[in-house]
């Protein structure tokens, strides 16, 4: 039996919920290499024109990120029923976490 997942009706709601769901060390870390590797996938596949590379976007950043939830986190990734907030989301915690306003 699965909990009814929260409704949002603002990101500014919606990332408390993200954080708390990404409360995992590991989990942190596989997001922040899976959003770099998206990053860095999407700048190569522009400056190269590489269609793998823009393929590879998606297996990076959700391929990490999934392991971490299923694997470490031990919960549903937030994608499968908020997917814009939870991009969002993936991106503000890869900033915080970069600059140190967020721990691993």
């Amino acid at each position: 039996m699965h909990a009814e997942r929260p409704t949002f009706t603002s990101f500014a709601e919606f990332y408390p919920f993200y954080l708390a769901e990404h409360s995992n060390r590991t989990c942190r870390k596989l997001h922040f290499t899976g959003t770099l590797l998206a990053i860095l996938f999407l700048l190569h596949g522009v400056m190269y024109r590489s269609h793998y590379s823009m393929l590879m976007i998606p297996v990076a950043g959700y391929g990490f990120a999934w392991a971490g939830h299923f694997f470490f986190e031990k919960n549903q990734p937030a994608t499968f029923t908020h997917p814009v907030y939870s991009l969002m989301g993936d991106f503000l915690m890869f900033g915080q976490l970069l600059t140190g306003r967020l721990g691993f």
